[in-house]
């Protein structure tokens, strides 16, 4: 009974020394097996050049991000399929290239980019694997506006940008070490960037001080007078010229002021003449019989004194303006009828 017992024992503890044998050795080999190679091909700022040529996708992450955590398997099926897809597939780390993140301008997290022969484009699907195949078969991409002008990686303006990307960077991972690893207040370390941004101010200033001044070549002093004596006089060849201007200004005002003054004049001594011929031609025939009477009654003065008169007359009339043609065939006609009145009166 004993015997009987122990057989089938000692088949089960046999069974199970097999199995643990077999588990250990399974373990062994998977140990011995090299990890599996990860076709995600890690972008730095030293080897982000090679996404200008071909066709690319990239996946911008952080570590400590859930969201890009969930999309590391998905990204990383997406990447065995590259060979078939004929596609290259890459990933930057922002914590490590603060540059790269600053020259396309990466904002959120995960950020996924195209591109394709230099031509960038943001893929704004999920990051998901079956979207993503599609996207590439399917040439959804040609729908999507690309990254021109100054928003481009390769422009300078994404250089640049990359530039302070890279130097904020380096100041956190400063930060943290003050902070972290020496254990400094955070306030220390804050006032210790504010004195040298101080200093580095300072100090550039400096710098382009003294660039100035080796590149800057003064003039000898005799140039320096004949150059002060030149921009005088042509200073005051300018004033002489301006005086001259507004005195030619001010005269042809003047001139233009007189013509204007004397044109108005004749205007009212031509009126004037035609009232007074009109006033002539009216009054003529009454005029002449009242003279006639007054002529009989009062004794005519001397021919000499008339003479004179007329030829007072006369002189005025010549320092006096041109009358118009009517005007003197009636002061004519007048003087002839005054003349025979004259004559008349000693003959009677």
């Amino acid at each position: 009974m004993a015997g009987g017992r122990r057989g089938p024992l000692f088949a089960a503890l046999l069974a199970a020394w097999i199995v643990a044998v077999a588990e250990a050795e399974a373990d062994l080999e998977q140990a011995a097996r090299p990890p599996e190679r990860s076709l995600v091909r890690p972008m730095t700022a030293s080897n982000w050049t090679l996404v200008m040529e071909g066709e690319w996708m990239l996946k911008f992450y952080a570590p400590w991000c859930p969201s890009c955590q969930q999309t590391d398997s998905e990204w990383e099926t997406f990447a065995k399929n590259g060979e078939i897809l004929q596609i290259s597939v890459g990933k930057v780390d922002v914590i490590q290239e603060p540059g790269l993140s600053g020259r396309f301008f990466v904002t959120t997290l995960p950020a996924f980019f195209h591109a394709k022969d230099g031509i960038f484009r943001r893929y704004r699907g999920p990051g998901v694997y079956e979207d993503l195949q599609n996207y590439i078969l399917e040439k959804k991409w040609q729908s999507v506006e690309p990254l021109t002008g100054w928003k481009s990686p390769a422009s300078l303006t994404m250089s640049g940008m990359a530039g302070l990307f890279s130097i904020s960077g380096k100041i956190w991972h400063l930060h943290n070490y003050f902070t972290v690893t020496l254990g400094v207040p955070a306030w220390c370390s804050y006032f210790f960037f504010v004195i040298a941004t101080l200093i580095f101010g300072l100090l550039m200033g400096l710098v382009l001080v003294v660039i100035s001044e080796c590149f800057y070549l003064p003039l000898p002093r005799n140039l320096s007078e004949h150059s002060e004596q030149n921009l005088r006089s042509e200073e005051v060849h300018l004033t002489e010229q301006l005086q001259d201007v507004e005195e030619e200004k001010d005269d042809s005002n003047e001139e233009e002021n007189k013509d204007s003054l004397v044109d108005d004049e004749d205007e009212k001594e031509d009126l004037g003449y035609e009232e007074e011929a009109e006033e002539e031609e009216e009054d003529g025939p009454a005029a002449g019989g009242d003279e006639e009477k007054s002529d009989a009654r009062d004794p005519e003065p001397p021919r000499e004194a008339r003479e004179d008169e007329g030829s007072s007359e006369v002189g005025d009339d010549s320092l006096e303006q041109p009358l118009p043609a009517g005007t003197e065939a009636l002061g004519d006609s007048l003087r002839q009828r005054r003349s025979q009145h004259a004559d008349k009166g000693p003959s009677a």
